[in-house]
C-alpha cells in the first residue's frame, strides 16, 4: 500500500484521481442501478462541465448530494477528487468520510480518509479508522502504514496529541508488531501518555534482541534517570549508549542527567554544557538550568531557561522545569479566568494595491476554564460576531445565524474574512505561548514576556510597571500579503 508515500496529497492523487474525461466514460455513467437514470447522467455532465469552467464548487456539491441520494460510494469519491485539486482539505475529508461510509467494506476509503485526517491534524478522529483499516490489512501492509503514519508523526502541530493516538492504535493491535522502529516509537508514545511501566517493557524487549541499540538504551536509561530510579542501571544504559554513539548530543545530555541525579554536580554540568553546544535543545537548556540552580547560580540557571524559551517555550521538559523552579515565569493555578476589553485595529498590505485592506472596532474576551468567549464590535460599538471556543470546536454567531468550525482562526477568516488570531488569544494576552505548536518567547530585563513568535505570528508587548498589559502588536506574512494587528487595552485581564 502507498499510503502518505511522496506527499500526502499527491499520495492520494496517484491513488484515486480520474481526470474528467476519464470519469465520464461509459464505467462511470454506469454508476449503478439509480445513479444510472436520466437525470443523474445530467447532472454529472453539467457538474463535470461546471468544472471545466471552473466552478468547482457547484460540482464538489453536486456530486456529493448524488453520493448520498443513490447510496454510491464512485460519486462521492469524485467529490473528493475535486475538493483535493481545489485545495479544499475540509472539503475532501467531508467527502471521504461519505465514501468510507458507502463503502465500509473496501480498503481505499478507509487509507484516504486517514490520510485526510491526519492531514488535517485530527489525530484523535483518526484513531479508530486507523484501526478498522489495519484490522482488513496483512501484517505485511500492517507494517507498511504503520511506518508512513510514524513518518508524519514528527510534522504533527502537536506532538502529544499525535503521540497519543499512535499510542492507541497500536495497543489495540493483535498480534503485536514486531518492528523495532515501530515499537520504539510506540514506548515513547507511551510515556507521552503516562504509561511508562509500558514504555519500560517495549524498550526491554527490543533490547533482548538489539542489546546495542544506542538510542534504545539512552531512552531507558534517560526515563529511569528521569524518574529518580534504579540509578545505577540507568548509568550504565547511557553509558554504554554513549561508547556506541560518542557523538550523540542527546546521549550526551542523558549522561549528564544521569550524572545530575547521581549527585555529580561538577561533572553534570560540564557534560550538559558540551552537549548543548553539539545541539541547542530546550529540553538540555531545562536540564542546564537545574543543576545551575542545584549549585546556587539562578541568574545563570534563568538566563539558559531565558536562552531555551527562544528556542522552544512549548517544550514540556522546560516547561516543567521553569514552572517548579521559576513558577513567576508561568501561570498561576488560578489564571483559567480572565476578561479583556480593548480596541483593535487591523491592516492588510496585499499583493497589489487593491488587495490592500483595513478595519478597527472593539473587543471583549472573557475566558472561563477551557471555554474562550470573543466578542467582537465595530466601531460604534454594534456587534459583529460573537465567537465560542472550546478545545473541540468553535462556533460563530453573527447576524442570527450560528457557524461552527473545528478550528477558531479558519472560522473566522471565513466568516468574517478578517485574519484574527482567535484561537489561543488568550494564552497570549496573558504573555503565555499556546500549548501544542513550537513557540519563541524573549523576556525583558524586568523578566516580563517581550516578544512570542508562534504559528506565524510575531507578537510584541507594552506592559505597565505594575505588570498589566496595555498594548499588543501581532504581525504576519501570508499568501495574502502581510497583517499587523494592533490591540489596545481599556480593561486589563481581572
Amino acid at each position: 500500500m502507498n499510503l502518505f508515500c511522496k506527499s500526502a496529497f499527491q499520495s492520494i492523487c496517484l491513488v484515486c484521481l480520474l481526470s474528467a474525461m476519464s470519469f465520464l466514460g461509459s464505467n462511470a455513467l454506469a454508476q449503478s442501478e439509480n445513479a444510472g437514470n436520466g437525470e443523474a447522467v445530467f447532472e454529472i455532465l453539467a457538474s463535470e462541465i461546471g468544472l471545466q469552467r471552473g466552478e468547482a464548487g457547484l460540482a464538489y456539491n453536486t456530486y456529493l448530494e448524488l453520493a448520498r441520494r443513490y447510496q454510491d460510494p464512485r460519486l462521492a469519491q469524485r467529490a473528493m477528487e475535486i475538493a483535493i485539486n481545489a485545495g479544499a482539505s475540509d472539503l475532501a475529508l467531508q467527502a471521504a468520510q461519505t465514501w468510507q461510509s458507502l463503502a465500509p467494506a473496501q480498503t481505499k476509503p478507509k487509507e484516504v480518509l486517514v490520510t485526510l485526517l491526519i492531514l488535517n491534524q485530527r489525530w484523535s478522529e483518526a484513531v479508530q479508522p486507523t484501526i478498522a483499516l489495519l484490522n482488513q490489512e496483512s501484517l505485511a501492509e500492517r507494517e507498511n502504514t504503520l511506518l508512513q503514519i510514524q513518518s508524519l508523526l514528527s510534522k504533527a502541530s502537536n506532538e502529544s496529541d499525535a503521540l497519543r493516538a499512535f499510542y492507541e492504535i497500536v495497543s489495540a493491535l493483535k498480534p503485536a508488531p514486531k518492528n523495532p522502529g515501530i515499537l520504539y516509537t510506540y514506548a515513547m508514545a507511551a510515556e507521552n501518555t503516562g504509561h511508562t511501566e509500558i514504555m519500560e517493557k517495549v524498550l526491554r524487549q527490543i533490547l533482548v534482541k538489539n542489546p546495542n541499540d544506542a538510542n534504545t538504551l539512552n531512552a531507558l536509561g534517560y526515563s529511569l534517570a528521569d524518574r529518580n530510579q534504579q540509578l545505577n542501571e540507568a548509568f550504565k544504559l547511557i553509558s554504554k549508549a554513549h561508547r556506541l554513539a560518542p557523538d550523540d548530543p542527546f546521549i550526551l545530555d542523558s549522561l549528564g542527567w544521569v550524572n545530575f541525579r547521581l549527585g555529580k554536580n561538577a561533572l553534570a554540568l560540564e557534560e550538559l554544557k558540551q552537549a548543548f553546544g553539539m545541539k541547542p535543545e530546550a529540553d538540555i537548556a531545562a536540564h542546564i538550568g537545574e543543576v545551575l540552580w542545584a549549585m546556587n547560580r539562578h541568574s545563570e540557571a534563568e538566563a539558559i531557561w531565558a536562552e531555551g524559551q527562544k528556542l522552544d517555550a512549548n517544550n514540556a521538559t522546560l516547561k516543567e522545569t521553569i514552572k517548579r523552579l521559576k513558577p513567576d515565569w508561568s501561570l498561576s493555578a488560578s489564571s483559567s479566568q480572565g476578561s479583556w476589553d480593548g480596541r483593535f485595529a487591523v491592516k492588510i498590505i496585499g499583493i497589489t494595491n487593491s488587495q490592500n485592506q483595513g478595519g478597527s472596532g472593539g473587543f471583549t474576551l472573557t475566558q472561563d476554564a477551557q471555554k474562550d468567549i470573543l466578542e467582537i464590535r465595530n466601531p460604534v460599538g454594534g456587534s459583529i460576531a460573537k465567537i465560542t471556543i472550546t478545545p473541540g470546536e468553535a462556533s460563530l454567531e453573527s447576524n442570527g445565524k450560528i457557524v461552527t468550525a473545528v478550528d477558531a482562526d479558519t472560522l473566522v477568516q471565513n466568516t468574517l474574512g478578517l485574519p484574527l488570531p482567535a484561537r489561543g488569544l488568550s494564552n497570549w494576552l496573558r504573555g503565555e505561548v499556546c500549548p501544542g505548536s513550537t513557540a519563541s518567547v524573549e523576556r525583558n530585563s524586568s523578566g516580563q514576556v517581550s516578544q512570542i513568535i508562534q504559528d506565524g505570528w510575531n507578537l510584541n508587548y507594552t506592559w505597565s510597571k505594575s505588570n498589566v498589559l496595555e498594548k499588543l502588536n501581532l504581525s504576519r506574512n501570508s499568501n495574502i500579503g502581510s497583517i499587523d494587528i494592533r490591540l489596545v487595552f481599556d480593561k486589563p485581564n481581572e
